[in-house]
């Protein structure tokens, strides 16, 4: 007797597969062995991409922080330290969007910490 196999879902997983790989250069796009690997290659890639993003975002409001900060003498761990002691709640995001775009409003906070 032959054995059965679920073609069904064989084919739905292959179709997954393939729909995620659409865009995909070659026989990238459209062969199974292929494809399946590139899609999971790509899925490590998304996986680990999203924690960096977090990263970079962090590095990025550093920089601007350190560059508001360093127009009004003070480098970046001296105004982090002045924030924190005179408990100041605002995080590393709202500050860098305050230095980049609302230069007052960062002077303001500059002068209240001195």
């Amino acid at each position: 007797m032959p054995r059965s196999v679920n073609s069904v879902a064989k084919r739905a997983r292959r179709k997954r597969v393939l729909k995620q790989a659409k865009g995909f250069f070659g026989r990238r796009k459209n062969v199974w062995t292929v494809a399946k690997n590139a899609v999971e290659k790509a899925m490590q890639y998304a996986y680990r991409g999203r924690k960096q993003k977090k990263r970079n975002f962090r590095a990025l409001w550093i920089m601007r922080i350190n560059a508001g900060a360093r127009l009004h003498g003070m480098s970046y761990s001296q105004f982090m330290g002045k924030i924190k002691a005179n408990n100041i709640e605002l995080n590393r995001k709202v500050l860098a969007d305050l230095a980049m775009n609302h230069p007052a409003a960062f002077t303001a906070i500059v002068n209240k910490i001195k």
